[in-house]
């Protein structure tokens, strides 16, 4: 089998399997967070680890995670999209065999690095690809669809993650990982097309990167781009990250109940993106993502007043969050792309983008979510500072618009 021929054209971009495609391979940073959060008591158990250990096999995944995202998008700015995809992916699948066989905490902890050391390029890799075949509008419904696929796997992964766990045990829920990594390289191998001609790609030597790198983390439009998405995103990732506390201890949800947060909020998630790409055209960027402000504040106000007036619980302490995921959905592929647009080299803008991003959760993980998770109120007020965050880096971008860059 041999992948089909790039020409360059966006009918590839417009074919539905393509945007299926892309979003399954960011789906995968999603997968293997929320897949295993059920089985946090039991592995706990098993391996004799605390809870805080345990916890610790997130960061230990999100921080390597964050790292490496710097690197994918360069690496295939100089060898193409489709390598770098292809052997990331074989290498997730070995990380998740090292998880799946793991005979104590430490060698989880040592899998999830290398599961995090993968599992991004994907993601990365994605939204370069877009952009190499799409601009505007078009680049921006494409993006959107991805987002609307993408959305329904954090959703997923904890239903399919809590099934396993009762079923099979919570090594299982790694080796359900292992066969997704695989199925998703067979497929990459045989469907994603190479969107990087030879003629477009940059350089790896170290004084050129260094250079493209600092242009990047001195650009001050990019980077309160990129801070604005990443906090943003922070603002709902602070209830993932703190599921198993948030809905077993203070809401009362079972490990095989984990739906009762990620359905609605995926929901969310997809309504967003379905609007993002109704409004692409028709809305200039910068209107759509203060109209996705004005949800998300109404969210945060919400959140903060019910789980200060009223008992936690379901449904309550759960229908902010969905209505923020709304909002948020609706400004990330225009976030995205406006960063995208402000380097000459999109897989390294799209590297820096997810460095961000991830680093942003990873620093959550370690330090913001222990604090947090005592009590429902609490994270409602840790989703309003993030959003806060993010509609000050979003407004001080807007106050001073940058000319965006000419690819190259």
């Amino acid at each position: 089998m041999t992948a089909p021929a790039d020409d360059g054209s966006p009918r590839a971009a417009n074919h539905a399997g393509l945007a299926v495609l892309l979003a399954l391979l960011a789906a995968i940073g999603p997968f293997t967070i929320d897949t295993y959060l059920p089985a946090f008591p039991t592995i706990g158990r098993s391996l004799a680890a605390t809870e805080l250990e345990v916890q610790q096999t997130l960061t230990a995944y999100l921080a390597p995670f964050a790292f490496m995202t710097l690197w994918h998008g360069s690496i295939s700015d100089a060898l193409g999209r489709r390598v770098v995809v292809l052997v990331s992916l074989l290498g997730f699948a070995a990380a998740s065999a090292v998880c799946m066989l793991a005979p104590n905490i430490e060698t989880l902890w040592l899998g999830r690095a290398l599961q995090g050391i993968t599992s991004g390029a994907g993601m990365v890799v994605g939204r370069a690809i877009v952009r190499d075949l799409l601009s505007g509008a078009e680049a921006q419904k494409l993006m959107a669809r991805i987002a609307m696929i993408f959305a329904i796997s954090p959703a997923v992964a904890p239903i399919i993650g809590g099934w396993i766990y009762v079923a099979l045990g919570w090594r299982a829920t790694f080796g359900f990982l292992l066969l997704f990594g695989l199925l998703l390289c067979l497929a990459c191998w045989r469907y994603l097309p190479e969107t990087l001609p030879p003629d477009k790609r940059h350089s790896l030597h170290p004084v050129t990167l260094g250079r493209a790198y600092l242009h990047a983390f001195t650009h001050r439009q990019f980077l309160l781009l990129i801070a604005a998405l990443s906090v943003n995103f922070g603002g709902f990732f602070l209830y993932v990250l703190s599921a198993p506390k948030f809905l077993i201890e203070h809401l009362g949800v079972s490990p095989q109940g984990f739906g009762t947060l990620f359905v609605p909020t995926v929901l969310g998630m997809m309504a967003g993106s379905y609007i993002s790409g109704r409004v692409a055209g028709k809305l200039t960027p910068l209107r759509t993502v203060s109209i996705a402000y004005a949800i998300m504040l109404a969210a945060v106000v919400l959140n903060v007043l019910l789980n200060t007036f009223a008992a936690p619980g379901v449904p309550q302490s759960i229908v902010p969050i969905p209505l923020y995921n709304i909002g948020m959905a609706l400004a990330m592929p225009n976030l995205t792309l406006l960063g995208l647009e402000q380097l000459p080299q999109r897989g390294l803008a799209a590297s820096c983008q997810s460095f961000a991003q991830s680093t942003t959760t990873s620093l959550a993980a370690a330090f913001v979510v222990p604090l947090l998770w005592g009590s429902p109120l609490a994270l409602a007020l840790g989703m309003a500072c993030f959003l806060g965050l993010g509609l000050l880096c979003f407004t001080l971008y807007a106050l001073a618009p940058h000319r965006p860059a000419q690819a190259g």
